[in-house]
């Protein structure tokens, strides 16, 4: 059962993106990332980057403060892609070329660079290290990454020192953990990238806030089969400001009624259990201040997109696969870890088993998409012909940011 969304668009390979951060932890950008291995990748890549709009308006967008815009797509790029007379004019205000740091370093190629940079093209140099045979290029990039697992904390002050003179934007790579980003940041670092940010930092016998209770408290109500549309409203009664942010987000675009929405009674009669289950479970999981939007975000395409397959498997209850996918995340965003956290939140047995170590078939997929976005596309086991992987990633893209400027919206109001 693979109708829940349209593949006709889909790109003809699998297509993930990786944020880059600045020092506020802001997202400034992303990293495209795509099957390497595969040998008709870079020709697939250069055909999209040249004809194709879907990377433009989906993987390069973003939702900040309820205003969506584009940002710039760092593009790892082979020296023989580099060096190809049918290399496409791409626009440069969008795309930041990636040198690898394995490429074939010629005079030719050193010159190649030099022109691209002439152009206009922002240019950067992946997996820097200390090596004479970077030193060409260096007067000719703007951005330097070094991978700092493979460099070490310890010697990253010498290499920025080395470095210093170029005045090169310096990007610390696989960045894992908040530790390791205050560490870059002190060092000189103005970009970060890795998964620092899907890391919590536990804060010892945190509870969870009574707000957040009262969430959890319906997310279980609508569990239970006795359940009405009444006993649902009772919970939540008490409570007029989230009576009403509910009332607000499913009378938006969000959904096409023709009719408003009076009540939370009402609301649950017209969309059902399962509509209601996945907003009460989107405001569990967006009502954190403190934390970046890009996490709220990755979030929301995570559980979107295991919802997707679930419907193109034609597994029961999507929506089960949607929680699973939202919640995977929850001990990052609210600094617990996660067996600590689940004890304290009610959820159906196959979803705690999902989130704590993937099993079942919830974890199944849950997994799929972990490797998906991750950009570990040879760990994927295909349940679905590859084209679906791709259209269901960027429709949740899509969706995600849809949901962030309703959101964002009703905040402001």
């Amino acid at each position: 059962m693979t109708n829940a969304i349209d593949t006709g668009d889909s790109l003809d390979l699998l297509l993930a993106r990786q944020p880059v951060f600045n020092k506020s932890q802001d997202v400034v950008a992303y990293l495209l990332l795509y099957r390497d291995s595969d040998e008709q990748a870079p020709k697939a890549i250069n055909d999209h980057l040249a004809t194709s709009s879907v990377i433009l308006n989906t993987y390069a967008s973003i939702c900040q403060d309820g205003e969506v815009r584009s940002l710039p797509c760092y593009i790892k790029l082979t020296d023989k892609t580099l060096m190809a007379e049918n290399f496409p004019e791409l626009p440069k205000e969008h795309f930041v070329l990636e040198i690898l740091a394995h490429s074939n370093i010629t005079p030719e190629f050193v010159e190649r660079i030099k022109e691209l940079s002439q152009l206009g093209y922002r240019i950067a140099l992946s997996d820097y290290k200390t090596d004479a045979k970077f030193e060409a290029l260096l007067n000719y990039i703007q951005i330097v990454k070094i991978d700092i697992q493979k460099t070490g904390l310890d010697n990253l002050p010498q290499v920025v020192k080395e470095l210093r003179p170029y005045h090169l934007e310096m990007l610390a790579d696989k960045v894992e953990t908040q530790e390791e980003f205050r560490k870059c940041h002190e060092t000189g670092f103005s970009l970060f990238q890795g998964y620092f940010l899907s890391k919590p930092e536990p804060i010892k016998g945190k509870k969870l806030g009574s707000s957040k209770i009262l969430l959890m408290q319906m997310m279980v109500e609508l569990q239970n089969p006795q359940a009405t549309a009444q006993s649902v409203e009772q919970l939540v009664i008490n409570d007029p400001l989230l009576t009403y942010r509910i009332l607000r987000v499913v009378n938006s675009a969000a959904f096409s009624l023709r009719r408003e929405i009076e009540s939370l009674s009402h609301a649950i009669s017209l969309l059902g259990f399962d509509q209601i289950r996945k907003w009460v479970s989107l405001f569990l999981v967006t009502d954190t201040q403190d934390k970046p939007e890009e996490l709220t975000m990755t979030m929301l395409v995570r559980g979107r997109m295991c919802e997707l397959l679930a419907e193109m498997l034609g597994r029961d209850q999507p929506i089960n696969n949607f929680i699973a996918g939202l919640f995977s995340k929850l001990d990052v965003l609210l600094d617990m870890e996660m067996q600590e956290l689940l004890d304290q939140v009610p959820l159906q047995a196959d979803v705690k088993a999902a989130l704590l170590n993937h099993e079942g078939q919830l974890g199944q997929i849950l997994d799929q998409v972990c490797h998906y976005e991750d950009g570990a596309f040879d760990n994927i086991d295909l349940l679905l012909e590859q084209p679906y992987y791709e259209a269901a990633y960027r429709h949740s893209l899509s969706w995600a940011q849809q949901v962030m400027q309703t959101l964002s919206a009703d905040s402001k109001s």
